[in-house]
Formats: structure tokens, C-alpha cells, sequence
């Protein structure tokens, strides 16, 4: 969905049809800032230009997506008519808060990362119809996305290897059908399925809820014989363990946490002056 759409869906479902408040006030030239009441990751940002376009406000940003923020900080600083300023504040705030609440435990998640080579990768476990949203937050954060949807690539979950007879045969098959520059990610539970995965020819392998102790030997396996392939682990991550698992010389960690564990940090919009 274009930003431009995804905007003017949030301020009809909050707007309906028509702010009562504007029926009964007059436009006021007036100045609001977003103020930081708790520390986070600012992200939001490229969804709320069109805003200044669409409505005659005019937006001043004193951070960009990506960067951090301190409590006390003010975010934005917004200046137009009252009467536009009043009606959006619920919709602004809103995206900024999803946004930056995600970008915000993703970069906690960055932190613990640093002495590795590992990335951190969202997955497709967000809510309906906000996939590309709360993706671009993650990236925010500096995470990494995984697949936005089952046509960028190829994953065979326990669900689809069920229904597959002849994983080697079915390899072989996919490689005519799917495009060419598309992976074939396998989803596996033991060090055994890992290896047979990998023989069958998977571009990526998933450690799925594995130990610590297992991951090491599937990256094991890979180093001495299979060098070009990814691995990734998934399942049960957490901020806790994420360092131990990614000191098993993973390629990849992916977590629906950072997208559904998010909690919204504390943002408010305040008005600041009424210029007369």
C-alpha cells in the first residue's frame, strides 16, 4: 500500500465523517510539539510527510528514522491550522508510537548483537494489513526483514515438508518453477534433517527451536561441508538468550518478538503556543 493510501485510511477510520469539535471552533494559527516522555528509536517519519501535503500543516523533525531520542527530547514540531492540528493528533501519534515502539525493542535486540557477525530478521508474523508498516519500522531499528510474503521466496515449514513425499525430487522440481534468483529456505528440528536439507540443496537452513548445543553442530556441519549456505535460527529467541545463540556462528536470528512483543513507549503531543 502506498503511504499516501495507508495515511488517508488512518485518518478516515479516526476522522469518520467529520471531527465534531471542528463544527464548533474556530482555525487558530497555532505551533504543537510530539514530546518524548521515555528514551527509543525514532521511526515514522516517511509515513507522516505526506501529511504536510495533504492538510495545511507544516512538519519540522528533530530526528530522523533511526536515530535515538532522550526523554525530554521533542521529536516534531508542527505548525498550521488548529483545527487540522487537533483533528490528526490521535493519527500522528499513533504512527509514531507503533512505529517507534518497534524500532525501539529492535534496537535493543541491535545492542546485543554487536560483537557478532549475526543479523536480526523480523518475520511475517505481523498484524493484518500492516505488514509493510511495522516492517519498515523494524528496519528503523536495524533489523533486517525477512520475507515480506510467500512470493520473494521459497520456505518449506514442517507444515509443507508433510506433504512432500521426495524432498530431493521436489528440489529439483522447485529449481524449474520458481524464479531464478528466489532461495529455498528448509525448516528443520533436528541436525539430521539439517544435513539431509542440505544435501537436497536448501540456500538456507532454519534451526527451528534448536538448542544451543544442536546449532552448533548443524553450523559445523555446514563449515565443513556445505559452506555457501545460510543458517538462521528461530524459535523462542529472546533478549536473554539471543547471545548465546548467535555465539554458535548463525548467520541469522529471527524473532516475531521484535513486531509482537513491542510495547508503545510514552509519546504525547502538546501545544506550545497559539499565535495571534
Amino acid at each position: 500500500m502506498l503511504k499516501e493510501d495507508f495515511i488517508r485510511s488512518v485518518i478516515s477510520e479516526d476522522i469518520g465523517r467529520g471531527d465534531l469539535f471542528q463544527r464548533v471552533s474556530e482555525s487558530i494559527s497555532s505551533s504543537a510539539y510530539i514530546l518524548a516522555k521515555s528514551d527509543g528509536v525514532l521511526a515514522g517519519v516517511e509515513y507522516l510527510k505526506p501529511l504536510s501535503k495533504m492538510f495545511d500543516i507544516d512538519f519540522k523533525w528533530n530526528f530522523k528514522d533511526g536515530e535515538k531520542f532522550l526523554k525530554g527530547d521533542k521529536l516534531l514540531i508542527i505548525n498550521g491550522d488548529s483545527k487540522d492540528i487537533l483533528s490528526l493528533e490521535r493519527s500522528i501519534l499513533n504512527i509514531i508510537l507503533h512505529a517507534t515502539s518497534i524500532a525501539t525493542l529492535t534496537n535493543s535486540y541491535i545492542e546485543k548483537l554487536k560483537s557478532y557477525k549475526t543479523k536480526l530478521l523480523d518475520t511475517r508474523k505481523t498484524r493484518p494489513l500492516l505488514r509493510e508498516f511495522e516492517k519498515y519500522a523494524v528496519r528503523c531499528g536495524g533489523g533486517i526483514n525477512h520475507r515480506m510474503g510467500l512470493d520473494d521466496a521459497l520456505m518449506l515449514k514442517d507444515t509443507h515438508l508433510e506433504t512432500i513425499e521426495n524432498l530431493e525430487l521436489f528440489m529439483k522440481e522447485a529449481r524449474e518453477k520458481i524464479p531464478f534468483t528466489s532461495n529455498i529456505e528448509i525448516e528443520c528440528e533436528t541436525l539430521e534433517m539439517a544435513k539431509k536439507a542440505m544435501k537436497c540443496g536448501a540456500d538456507i537452513i532454519m534451526c527451528d527451536n534448536m538448542g544451543v548445543n544442536q546449532i552448533k553442530e548443524v553450523v559445523l556441519f555446514r563449515n565443513q561441508n556445505f559452506p555457501t549456505v545460510l543458517i538462521e535460527a528461530s524459535g523462542n529467541i529472546t533478549i536473554e538468550n539471543i547471545e548465546r545463540i548467535a555465539s554458535t556462528g548463525v548467520d541469522a536470528i529471527s524473532t516475531g518478538a521484535l513486531i509482537h512483543q513491542s510495547k508503545w513507549i510514552d509519546l504525547s503531543m502538546k501545544i506550545e503556543s497559539i499565535k495571534i
